[in-house]
């Protein structure tokens, strides 16, 4: 299975978050730190906050944060969130045409593999995937 990457970078932007939960991270400094496009990770924050995953807030001192400890929130629930829309096949998708069909047997082989994968990270939390918070600058 494939994630895209507007998912890895969604749970890479919500893993640094975790690290430090009292603090605002600018996408700019975490695109930076991880090397994506500070454009894609605009988007990627605005729907995380539209799905109250993030708290965002303007200006000076502002950035997005965790909205509630990461020990609330699944990662198969992060991951279907940021998965929507996404089939895992073309013939999965709403507008999805199968050629096969009725005598398709890898359909549901297929749903079954998604659901397995789904189930198993839906056994963690974002809290289990936090990255470190970084060592505190000495002067």
């Amino acid at each position: 299975m494939r994630l895209t990457s507007f998912t890895d970078y969604g749970l890479r932007a919500l893993m640094r978050m975790s690290s430090e939960p009292d603090r605002a991270f600018s996408t700019a400094e975490i695109a930076d730190e991880f090397g994506l496009s500070r454009n894609h990770l605009d988007k990627i924050v605005q729907h995380l906050a539209r799905h109250d995953i993030v708290a965002t807030r303007r200006g000076a001192g502002g950035g997005a944060m965790l909205s509630r400890p990461a020990d609330e929130f699944g990662l198969g629930t992060l991951v279907r969130l940021l998965e929507h829309d996404q089939a895992l096949v073309d013939c999965f998708a709403p507008d999805g045409a199968c050629t096969v069909s009725p005598a398709c047997r890898l359909n549901g082989k297929l749903q079954a593999a998604e659901a397995a994968f789904l189930a198993e990270l839906d056994r963690s939390t974002l809290a289990d995937i936090a990255l470190p918070a970084p060592a505190p600058v000495v002067a």
